[in-house]
């Protein structure tokens, strides 16, 4: 029955949130991890490798304005059944395909489900969470999707070496389906259930303030992130040797580390102040981690310091930009402003591997690739550091003078409003 249904942050719900993010992207994982097997199996170069990326994210970013409306107006619960369903078709459509069109339609699929994540579990906690539990239960789901990357890493990568990818992307199927059904069953009742009518206003067409700064520096963010991603675990076999199995472990130590990155953050993000400070800190790491990363030809063992500490970085933004979302946005308006801080983490992910794999064709070296992605956290990091000294700048113009204050801001002010009113 309805009323039995779980509240947000209990460990059901939890886990549903979660899944929810991580079920969002595991086609992607998937596809990162097992690449060389892929691409041995359909016969595909990099590029086209690249391009699974830049399709399932171009929808993303494109349908993510979209997918936030229909968040706010139908609510959470069903959002996320649709996006765990949608997930479900869009590995059972890897599993079969027998070329790259139809892996090219199939990460397009995923790509609706990776438009409703952020925004329908914004959505869940902004709606029944406490304001003090938010920050951590944020950073709890967003290591969902770090979770699907540890997974794809190791335990899958494992099975697909026993079985071979097509059944990983069945068995995956499976357990999304089923997701989808424990999520109609056991997440709360969407408010539009209670009261018979949508209860969020019409949002403004163009982002403003916080949510317009953090969809900008989602994008190179996002690019970054993409091509490390994708192409770690190629970078790993063909210029440093290392085995299939070996070179996906790469991507379960990225996302073991953007676990520990995203906990770590959520604990830290205890005051709107030091939430704020963290995109500018992260990102200056993430800077330089891949440099590491770029001259890891010479030093091979440095690739495993160097995806660790991506992903305890530039992993770890996304999370925080999620936070500052849900700090600063009304609960009806959390699916939207969601999305579109999503469209631009998502439009870096499209744009971007391509690029990559384009460079790292024309010139025969992995490291210009890794500059590439260097210089897109630096972008980033120079953004959030803007962003970072004009909030603080807002918030010294509007604290308040205490009385008879002199030579302080706004004192003049003051006084001539006092004379004005007498």
């Amino acid at each position: 029955m309805r009323r039995n249904r779980s509240a947000i942050g209990t460990p059901v719900v939890m886990v549903l949130l979660t899944g929810a993010m991580g079920l969002s992207m595991m086609h992607f994982f998937l596809l990162g991890a097992l690449g060389p097997q892929v691409v041995r199996t359909l016969s595909l170069s990099p590029t086209l490798l690249g391009a699974t990326t830049t399709v399932s994210c171009a929808v993303a970013a494109l349908s993510s304005p979209l997918s936030g409306r229909m968040v706010d107006r139908v609510g959470p619960r069903r959002s996320l059944v649709v996006l765990m369903a949608t997930a479900a078709a869009a590995l059972l459509l890897i599993g079969v395909a027998p070329g790259p069109l139809v892996l090219l339609a199939s990460v397009a699929l995923g790509g609706l489900a990776q438009a409703l994540a952020n925004p329908a579990t914004n959505s869940a906690i902004a709606a029944d969470a406490p304001a003090e539990h938010r920050a951590l239960i944020t950073g709890v789901k967003q290591s969902g999707v770090q979770l699907a990357a540890l997974a794809a890493g190791l335990p899958l990568a494992w099975l697909s070496a026993a079985a071979g990818w097509r059944v990983v992307a069945w068995v995956m199927a499976a357990v999304a389906a089923g997701a989808a059904l424990w999520g109609a069953l056991a997440l709360p009742v969407d408010r539009i259930d209670r009261t018979g009518r949508p209860t969020a206003p019409r949002p403004p067409l163009l982002p403003r303030g916080t949510v317009a700064w953090l969809l900008v520096l989602s994008v190179p963010l996002g690019g970054g992130i993409a091509c490390v991603n994708t192409y770690i675990t190629l970078y790993a076999t063909d210029e440093l040797g290392l085995g299939d199995t070996q070179a996906a472990a790469l991507v379960a130590v990225v996302g073991g580390a953007g676990i520990v990155g995203r906990m770590a953050c959520s604990r830290a993000a205890r005051s709107p102040q030091r939430t704020r400070e963290l995109p500018a800190l992260l990102l200056t790491g993430s800077v330089v981690a891949t440099l590491l990363l770029a001259f890891t030809v010479q030093l091979p063992l440095l690739v495993w310091f160097a995806a660790a500490a991506i992903g305890l970085c530039a992993v770890s933004v996304n999370a925080v930009t999620m936070m500052l979302v849900l700090q600063d946005t009304p609960p009806e308006q959390a699916g939207h402003d969601s999305a579109m801080v999503s469209a631009g983490f998502f439009a870096g992910f499209a744009l971007t591997p391509p690029l990559f794999g384009l460079l790292v064709d024309s010139s025969g070296r992995w490291t210009t690739g890794w500059l590439l992605v260097a210089a897109e956290f630096t972008g980033a990091a120079l953004l959030a550091t803007a962003w970072r000294l004009r909030e603080a700048g807002r918030a010294r113009r509007s604290r308040p003078v205490p009385p008879g204050a002199t030579g302080a801001p706004g004192a003049d002010r003051g006084e001539d409003q006092g004379r004005r009113g007498e």
